[in-house]
This record gives C-alpha cells, sequence and structure tokens, in this order.
C-alpha cells in the first residue's frame, strides 16, 4: 500500500495537463513509485515542480537539463518508454 506522499506524487504526474508530460510522468510513476528510495522520491517532487514543457524537453533531449535536475532518476526516466 502507498503512502500518502506516494500516492500525491502518483495523482501529480498522471494529471498534468499535458498529454504527453502525462503519458511519461504518469507512467514512470505507476511502474516505479513503490520502490523508489526516499532520495528519488524527494528528486520527483522536485521534478514535477518544474514546467511539463520543460520537463518535456528534458527528456526529448531538445534542451539542457539544468544541473540541479540532472539525477540517476531523470536519467532513468528519460530511458523509461511508456506502453501507448
Amino acid at each position: 500500500m502507498l503512502d500518502a506522499r506516494r500516492k500525491r506524487l502518483l495523482y501529480r504526474s498522471n494529471y498534468r495537463g499535458f498529454k504527453e508530460a502525462d503519458m511519461i510522468l504518469g507512467g514512470f510513476a505507476k511502474a516505479h513509485i513503490e520502490t523508489m528510495s526516499d532520495e528519488e522520491i524527494t528528486q520527483f517532487e522536485e521534478l514535477l515542480g518544474a514546467k511539463d514543457h520543460d520537463i518535456y524537453d528534458w527528456i526529448a533531449e531538445k534542451q539542457p537539463v539544468p544541473a540541479n535536475f540532472d539525477t540517476p532518476l531523470l536519467k532513468r526516466l528519460k530511458a523509461f518508454k511508456p506502453v501507448a
């Protein structure tokens, strides 16, 4: 069973308002939220504070990733392939 923090992140990652971000972030959260460490949860919370289009551009490598978001978690997110 997910704790409140993980549930909140799962919800936030699925309802971003930008369909591509919903698919990528929501799919990633659904697949990995239960096994994320506390540090990864914090990184994911911080990432979800960024703008959807920025996150999408970082994942698609259209923009450089700012140092504060260039984490192993973002690298895992970039490698994640959501099911369409």
